[in-house]
This record gives structure tokens, sequence and C-alpha cells, in this order.
């Protein structure tokens, strides 16, 4: 069979094989440290902390901890404030001018801009972590548990909340480095897929149970692959614009004169946009203490209620909107045409019937907005559809599934993680792992 032939080839090859390993042992750590209970909380307590997460903004903020943020673990606070500083820190790439000077400074530049971010994740989860810990003893004692904290206790766990997020991002740069795909991805993609089995199991005991029956369940399935299958296309769609290369004699040699394509994204931006949105939408509850012990006609219940509920219609709207403008902020930043039309000039290359430099960069400029348009709208649409499977009852956790992060995050990062792998079986002269062509990742 080609499937086992495949994974024969993979661990033929040394480095692929060691880098497999080392990611697997990387995930084991993490989830490993996801069930490892914060000190002086007693476990029996947190039923009331599962159930806080069991709907809401904060469900999503639980699966992107892997369940660690309901089970108060170590690694309670997870990817997003690394996530939410690196947002910031590119953001500031756009208006600050110093950032940009280290932006245009290369590898040197890249490297303090990281350093940067982490300082700024430090920052974060000392406002986070705190948050965190006030709204765990206040559900916990509310639901007829016991957990008292002195200012003492909470400043000690402060810092193991702040070092466990730490190491979260430290266990994903070496993913990276020594592992196989991208390592904060990955991180996220494993705490997604930890709940799928219990979403699926708890839908279709829910459909035998109190309606729909099996049919029902089996309609939705093909729903979600109808829909995981759009999810594909989006990562995958392109534009392709003709570029022709000049005859160049050099000595003896001909150069060019062949017709190539340059590849230009729908979603140029990936799935970016709705880590994006998704981090900024936990700021208000972040600063509403959560929300969940407010004055419910204060500012606080008001931003629990608009930003708590990833139900509602100003939830959507807002999160809607932020896809599409965050859509276009990435595509502007990610895509350069002034950068290919120069790289173009240079190689003797033009597309034909427009002329090199000034007017290549503003024509490639026009495609891009024109093909970024449906590509945010869809995306959009693509974000905010477990909204619509709730409305037709299906159960939250596995809603989530039915497009939004969940859907695209899983397909994206599996088609980086496997055209990864492609790379290496044919950079050794084995057979890819598709019959019908090369994997196309978010990168390509």
């Amino acid at each position: 069979m080609k499937l086992i032939e495949t994974i024969k080839n993979i661990w033929k090859i040394e480095d692929l094989r060691k880098r497999l390993i080392t990611t697997f042992l990387f995930i084991v750590i993490y989830r490993f440290g996801c069930h490892v209970v914060l000190p002086g909380i007693n476990p029996a307590d947190l039923e009331a902390m599962r159930k806080f997460t069991s709907s809401g903004l904060m469900q999503l903020l639980d699966m992107f901890s892997g369940g660690a943020f309901g089970q108060a673990s170590i690694f309670a606070l997870g990817i997003m404030p690394y996530i939410t500083a690196s947002i910031v820190i590119q953001l500031a790439g756009m208006v600050v001018p110093s950032f940009q000077k280290m932006q245009r400074e290369g590898e040197s530049g890249r490297m303090k801009l990281n350093q940067y971010t982490r300082y700024l994740t430090v920052l974060i989860l000392l406002v986070q972590a705190p948050a965190y810990l006030i709204n765990l003893q206040y559900q916990v004692n509310a639901a007829g548990g016991h957990i008292e904290m002195s200012w003492l206790m909470k400043t000690f766990l402060t810092i193991v909340l702040t070092a466990g997020a730490m190491m979260i991002m430290w266990l994903g740069e070496k993913m990276t480095d020594k592992g196989i795909g991208n390592g904060i991805s990955i991180i996220i993609l494993v705490g997604i897929l930890a709940r799928f089995p219990g979403a699926i199991i708890q839908e279709f005991t829910g459909r035998l149970n109190t309606g729909g029956g099996l049919v029902m369940f089996l309609v939705e399935i093909i729903v979600l692959f109808a829909v995981t299958a759009g999810a594909v296309m989006l990562t995958q769609g392109t534009r392709k614009v003709p570029v022709q290369y000049a005859k160049r004699i050099v000595g003896n040699k001909q150069y060019g004169g062949a017709r190539q394509y340059i590849p230009l994204k729908v979603n140029a931006a990936n799935v970016m946009p709705i880590i994006f949105a998704q981090a900024l939408m936990f700021i208000p509850i972040t600063l509403a203490g959560f929300g969940a012990h407010q004055d419910a006609s204060g500012f606080s219940g008001w931003m629990s209620r608009t930003f708590g509920d990833m139900n509602g219609f100003w939830y959507n709207v807002v999160y809607f909107l932020m896809i599409v403008a965050f859509t276009y902020f990435y595509t502007a930043i990610t895509v350069r045409p002034t950068q290919m039309a120069e790289e173009m000039k240079k190689n003797s290359g033009f597309i034909p019937g427009v002329k090199p430099g000034k007017k290549t960069a503003e024509y490639l400029d026009s495609i891009m907005s024109r093909i970024t348009l449906p590509g945010s709208l869809f995306l959009g649409i693509v974000a905010i559809l477990p909204a619509f499977a709730r409305y037709f009852g299906i159960n939250q956790q596995f809603a989530q599934f039915f497009g939004g992060t969940s859907l695209l995050i899983t397909v994206g990062v599996v088609l980086d993680t496997l055209m990864q792998i492609e790379t290496h079986l044919m950079m050794h002269h084995y057979d890819g792992l598709m019959k019908s062509g090369k994997i196309k990742g978010r990168s390509r």
C-alpha cells in the first residue's frame, strides 16, 4: 500500500525521523504539563471552573490551552499571551520608525523584535495571571468549594503561571528549530484536537438521546467534511500572473526567454487574521476580570455580554470585521508588490502588457486587492460558522469544528506539516505524499 510505503520511506530518512520523534516528545511534555494542577489547589474543587469554561469565549480559550485553563494547570494561560504580544509588535512595526528600522535589518533585527515580543509577553502574563487567579477563587468558592489565596500565594502562583506560559513558548520555538512544522501552530493544533474526540462523542450521544438520531449526526459529519474541503480550497487557492523573462546571452550561454507564473494566493494571510482577531477578542474579557462576577449593569457586565458570548450578534459582527481588516493588514506586510517588481526588473522579467518598475508594482497591488476581498470575506464567514451551527442545535463543543479558528488552524497546520515532510521525502528522491501532485501548504 502507498501509505505503508510512505511511512517506511519517512522512517528511512534519519534527519526526518529524528525531527518527528523530537516533535512527538515535545508534544508529550506539553500535554503532561496541561494536567499538572497549580500548587495549593485541590483538583476536586475545580468542577466549577470546568463548568465556567464549558461555553462561550472561555470554552475557546480553554481549547487553545488544551484544557489546561479549566483544570487550573501550570499551563493554564497557554500560548495566547505570546500571540497577543506578537500582534502588538507587528502593529508597532507598521507605525513606529525604530521598529520599522529593525524589520529592515534582517536576521539581527528579527532577533531584537523576538526579544521585545518575549518581554511584552511577560508583561501581559503579569496582568492576566492575577485576573485568572481571582476568577478561579471566585468560581470555586461560589460553587461550594474552598480556596483561600493570600497575596503572597497569589504572587507565587502568578510567577508559576508566567513561567508555565513562557515554557510553552520555549517548547514551540524548540519544536520549530529541532522538530517538524511550526512549533507554536502545532501547540495550538494539539490543544484543539485534544477536545475533538470528546466533542464528537458528546454530539453523537446527544443526538441519540434528544432527537435527530443517527441520520442527523451523519448529516452533520457530511457538512463538516464539506466545510473542511472549503477551508482547504481557501488555503490553497491562487491567482497565477504570467511573467515573461527576456533572453540574455552571457558568454556562450543563453538565459531567460521562458514564461513563468507568480502564484498570488487568494488567502495570502492564511489563518493569521483569525488568530489575531481572536486574541484581541480575549482582551475585553481579561480587562473585565473575565466578566464572571461583575455587576451585570456595569461596564464589566456589558463587556461580558458583548464579547463573552460567542453566539451573540455583536460578537460575531465585530469578529467578522476584525478578520477582514486583519486579512488586508497581514497581506500588506507579507506580500510586497514593490519588492516583487524590483526582483523581476533585476532578472529582466516583465508582465506582458505592463511596464516594468512602478507600473508592475501597481498592477500586482491591484490584483492582490481584488483577490484579497473575496478571500477575506470567505475567511470571515468560515470563522463565524460555529455560531450558525450552534443555532441549528449542534453541541457547543462540536460546533467549534464547523469552521472558525479550530477548523482553519487544523487545516493550515496539517498542510504545512505535511508539506515539510513531503519536502524531506523528495530531497531524498522518494515519492511525495500525494499521487496527484505536491501538497500546497500555507506558505505556497
